[in-house]
């Protein structure tokens, strides 16, 4: 498994408390928000947010169509992230 989908997992339990949850149990393909798969709502979308800006650096807009799809999977994220972080380096 790739190293930041996996720190992106167990930072998804950590930041909003999902006790009943460990990161092996997250699928990186699966929802995030809604009715399937995690089942985030749109609090835990802010925490998250947070959660993602605090640990790695990075600078999220406003809610748009990109943003919801960035947060749509933990897949989604990660590749979010790593572009950002490729832009803050060029």
């Amino acid at each position: 498994m790739d190293t930041l989908e996996q720190h992106l997992k167990t930072l998804i339990v950590d930041a909003l408390k999902l006790e009943d949850l460990s990161p092996d149990d997250i699928d990186a393909a699966e929802p995030l928000f809604g009715d399937t798969g995690l089942g985030l709502d749109s609090i835990d979308a802010l925490e998250l947010g947070v959660a993602i800006r605090k640990t790695f650096g990075i600078k999220i807009d406003t809610v748009t169509e990109d943003v919801r799809h960035h947060f749509a999977s933990i897949d989604n994220l990660a590749a979010f992230i790593r572009a950002q972080q490729g832009n803050a380096q060029e």
